[in-house]
């Protein structure tokens, strides 16, 4: 059976972040549902992208029922993660069932917020570093720590995207999925 990510997305989340882990993670057979935290219309992203989800996240009946949550990046985006109490509260229940939790460039703000994680190791967007005192924050382009996956920025995407495939599936459906995508032979050889 397939595995399934909830992908959250937001006004003013980063499109790249959000395009690319989409369309890696459904690249190696992963069931991804994009959810609209502002419903299912068109939700204008950072650079002026719209994006359009596949169901409002207020539509989503169980919304523990998937193997992981991912989040992408962007100001505004992220900060819409922080202060809505579902996503709070989604990302308590995923991390305390064990569930993997993913976030990267600012979204690891919303971790932070949630309160899960605390003394574990992560990293986010350069200049959040300091937000994160609670826990060992590495500059690393990927962090995976326990069940939470964090990253960079726009230029880590990929990388991130992998290390969710890696998590969920196997490390030879990463390099399965990477190959044909022309991955660098730098990130080909973390995998």
């Amino acid at each position: 059976m397939a595995k399934t990510v909830l992908f959250l997305l937001s006004e003013g989340s980063e499109e790249m972040e959000s395009t690319i882990t989409i369309d890696v993670l459904r690249r190696a057979g992963i069931d991804v549902t994009v959810a609209g935290l502002q419903g299912a219309q068109p939700l204008l992203c950072s650079r002026n992208v719209v994006i359009k989800p596949d169901v409002a996240l207020d539509d989503i009946k169980d919304k523990l029922a998937f193997d992981a949550i991912v989040l992408p990046g962007g100001n505004d985006g992220s900060h819409n993660f922080c202060i809505n109490p579902t996503v709070q509260q989604l990302l308590k229940d995923y991390y305390n069932a064990k569930k993997l939790v993913a976030a990267i460039c600012a979204a690891p703000t919303a971790i932070l917020t949630a309160g899960i994680h605390k003394g574990g190791r992560i990293t986010s967007y350069p200049t959040l570093e300091s937000k994160f005192t609670d826990y060992k924050y590495l500059q690393d382009r990927v962090v995976v720590d326990a069940n939470v996956i964090t990253s960079r920025g726009p230029g880590t995407t990929i990388e991130f995207a992998l290390a969710i495939v890696t998590y969920l599936v196997d490390a030879a459906k990463a390099k399965e999925v990477a190959g044909p995508m022309v991955v660098s032979n730098d990130v080909m050889a973390t995998l």
